[in-house]
């Protein structure tokens, strides 16, 4: 049983990574989890509870890229970027700390597939505006694509891993972000700080500013612009809120999504019908089918065995299984992706019955190790290969041999740093 389900876990990933000929993710996501009930690998329960786990999670990611969808039809990411542009006054350097920092923000806001979706191509486009070298364009799209992942922490629905987690540990939305505030502020002020490190020398000292647009000349719905940051606000204090009301946190973004749409409708100009359909509802089956597939592992004890490292780890200290549960969820996320990895190692540490700080180190670092732990491959998160994909369309090629040399440089400093900061925080608020 073991073997099987080992061999389904590997043919579904390599099918869901590669996915050759453009095949869809749900595709072999959902043909997994029909070969492993078939096959006696999982049951019917077990499907129900996956489902019970991540319709949430799935649901939410669906709102919030439906929002980022609307707000980039009108202009609101490009109208952000050209603002950053604008604050930079020509200098280089100060625009890459300010494209790092809206990159951040994004992420955080819009979660980190909004960030290589949308920010990155807006960038892209930005600096080819301003005609500098090819040479001087790498660091700008690197740092978009990394820091959408490093910074996807302080909020649940910054990233589909944090969903999931929160969730399957039933962790409402503000305690989570009481816990994560400071890993996060840690996480993009180291990640701020490698990436110019690496690439200070391939900045431009000065750039003419003067080439770009304005940023009012980006917005193409004053009215609707408006109305969205009125929008954004009650959103978030909804999200903040969710814990005592008990509203699910895919009803709130999907109901903030429902509300732009029908706005951006009747205000006109924005194809809505195109939106609905280019939105990602084949995560919902990804998201499904891929857990079913992982909770057959599950079934076969091989979460059992990698909670026994867990348990290990938690009997070294607070520190030890704060930074050694975090480095074990990175490299399996590298190696085989962070959306199967969190929810592997939330199995295998449910499995210990850990309490207290150990606990919340164990369920944190987890997050954060599955959240950065993906840039050190190409491989690592779909948020990277959607944008590989992106950066392709547009002529960027960026080599797996190129992307591994960066992304081990750049992760393992940021990923260090922030679950130290996980660690001192944790010791701090008790």
């Amino acid at each position: 049983m073991l073997l099987l389900a080992v061999i389904l876990f590997l043919i579904t990933l390599f099918l869901v990574i590669w996915q050759p000929r453009g095949l869809n993710i749900g595709w072999p996501a959902g043909g997994g989890a029909l070969i492993a009930l078939l096959c006696g690998v999982v049951d019917g329960q077990d499907v129900l509870d996956v489902t019970h786990i991540v319709w949430n999670a799935t649901l939410t990611l669906v709102g919030i890229i439906l929002i980022s969808l609307v707000l980039d039809e009108i202009g609101f990411f490009e109208w952000a970027a050209l603002h950053v542009a604008r604050a930079s006054r020509g200098n280089g350097r100060r625009m890459f700390v300010y494209v790092v920092l809206l990159g951040a923000g994004v992420a955080i806001f819009f979660a980190n597939d909004g960030a290589v979706l949308i920010l990155t191509p807006i960038v892209l486009s930005m600096v080819r505006a301003l005609k500098l070298d090819e040479r001087f364009v790498l660091p700008f799209i690197m740092a978009c694509g990394f820091i959408s992942d490093t910074a996807s922490l302080p909020f649940t629905v910054s990233n589909l891993v944090n969903i999931v987690s929160s969730d399957f540990f039933h962790v409402g939305f503000a305690e989570y972000t009481g816990r994560m505030i400071v890993p996060t502020l840690v996480s993009v002020a180291a990640s701020l700080l490698v990436l110019y490190l690496y690439y200070r020398n391939s900045i431009p000292a000065d750039f003419e500013a003067a080439q770009l647009p304005a940023p009012a000349d980006a917005i193409k719905n004053p009215k609707l612009f408006k109305v969205a940051w009125a929008i954004l606000a009650v959103l978030f204090l909804a999200y903040f809120s969710s814990g005592l009301t008990g509203i699910p946190v895919s009803a709130i973004s999907g109901t903030a999504a429902a509300i732009l749409l029908l706005l951006a409708h009747r205000g006109g100009g924005v194809d809505t019908r195109k939106l609905i359909k280019g939105a990602p509802w084949s995560i919902v089956v990804f998201s499904v089918g891929m857990y079913v597939v992982v909770y057959g592992l599950r079934n076969a004890g091989l979460t059992a065995e990698l909670g026994r490292a867990f348990q290990w780890l938690g009997e070294q200290g607070l520190l030890a299984a704060t930074v050694g549960s975090g480095f074990i969820a990175a490299l399996l996320s590298s190696a085989m992706n962070n959306l199967p990895t969190v929810m592997i190692n939330a199995l295998a540490i449910d499995g210990t019955h850990p309490t207290g700080l150990l606990r919340e180190a164990f369920l944190y670092a987890n997050v954060i190790g599955s959240d950065l732990g993906p840039k050190i491959t190409p491989i690592g998160s779909l948020a990277t290969l959607l944008w590989l994909h992106v950066l392709s369309g547009k002529g960027v090629r960026i080599s797996w041999g190129t992307y591994f040399k960066t992304g081990l440089v750049l992760t393992v400093p940021v990923l260090l740093a922030t679950l130290l900061g996980l660690y001192a925080w944790l010791r701090i608020i008790g």
